[in-house]
């Protein structure tokens, strides 16, 4: 189901491939968290970290896909893939941005792995996220599409983790570089790749000391954090905008597992608050339940690829607003 007008929302009397989950079939017990209504159909309930939450019912439909970014659905010009019988959560009370969630988790419900049993895809998919303060849609790609190939490109394992959830794509930081500080973790430094999760968070024994050869190296006025939550971003500056701070921005690196070294730029590491204002985007790992996380801004004007059977995951520097043009809102996906 679709939120933000009514011209967006999902009328499922219009559809005559939809098609509501029983409670006692396979695809309702392989969604985590199910329950039955009183006409014996599946249920759910999600709710995230950060604060959205879906809750309706589990059905099924079919998807189509427009072959490539810029084409739209039923033009002749592009080729298509329809998908049958998708599994997807038809919500009818929810509270997140934009249109959906989509989930491609390692998990059988996810998209990723349903789209790799009814088609030759493969379980490979990659995104490219524009700037958040960008109004150019992100892209996302699947099959052969989701090849990392732009220079620059690195890799680095999944690996397993004991205290994440096996949802999650997990890799390890083996240090960061800021100028000729070279900064370690003291122990195993396993973090989650998160694209749902807008800031990055680290444990304090090792964002202390990235913070603090941050801020020896960046020359710019420093401004106390705004309100109303000032404890997330601690360390701010007077700049006008990103490219101000790139300026002075020093030399950053994060090494991951397997020898991948990932520049950063300024706005990987910082948000651009307006007002004159720039904050770091990394906050320490405070609360019970929580995981380290490599969180969207990080990851903006990346190309960023995983591969589930190679158990890989593939960064590129890339333009993401104009590698990947978007085509317009609602062309592409029909649900």
């Amino acid at each position: 189901m679709a939120f933000g007008t009514v011209a967006n929302v999902f009328d499922i009397s219009s559809s005559s491939t939809y098609g509501p989950v029983g409670c006692q079939s396979d695809s309702c017990h392989s969604v985590h968290g199910t329950s039955c209504d009183a006409t014996s159909f599946c249920q759910y309930s999600y709710s995230y970290v950060g604060g959205s939450n879906s809750s309706g019912l589990v059905a099924t439909e079919t998807f189509t896909f427009d072959d490539a970014p810029g084409g739209c659905t039923g033009c002749r010009e592009r080729r298509q893939l329809q998908v049958p019988r998708v599994n997807f959560g038809c919500a009818t009370t929810a509270n997140f941005p934009g249109y959906g969630i989509v989930g491609l988790s390692d998990g059988k419900s996810s998209l990723i792995n349903q789209m790799s049993a009814a088609t030759s895809l493969g379980r490979r998919f990659s995104y490219c996220l524009t700037p958040y303060l960008s109004d150019v849609s992100s892209a996302l790609n699947f099959g052969s599409r989701a090849t990392v190939t732009e220079p620059g490109a690195v890799t680095t394992p999944m690996v397993h983790s004991p205290v994440h959830v096996e949802a999650f794509y997990t890799v390890e930081i083996v240090a960061l570089r800021v100028g000729s500080s070279i900064i370690k973790p003291p122990k195993r430094s396993p973090v989650i790749v998160d694209s749902g999760s807008l800031l990055t968070s680290l444990d304090k024994e090792l964002l202390d000391p990235i913070v603090e050869a941050l801020t020896g190296s960046i020359k710019l006025p420093r401004k106390p954090p705004p309100s109303p939550n000032p404890e997330l971003f601690s360390v701010c500056y007077e700049a006008d905008g990103m490219k101000a701070l790139e300026k002075v921005f020093p030399d950053v690196t994060l090494e991951l597992g397997g020898g991948a070294l990932l520049t950063l730029k300024a706005e990987n590491l910082f948000m651009d608050l307006l007002l004159r204002t720039v904050c770091l985007a990394v906050v320490p790992v405070t609360y019970e339940g929580s995981v380290p996380t490599i969180g969207s801004i990080m990851q903006q004007n990346m190309h960023v690829g995983y591969d589930l059977d190679k158990r890989t995951i593939t960064f590129a520097p890339a333009d993401c607003a104009t590698s990947y043009p978007s085509p317009p809102a609602l062309c592409c996906v029909a649900i």
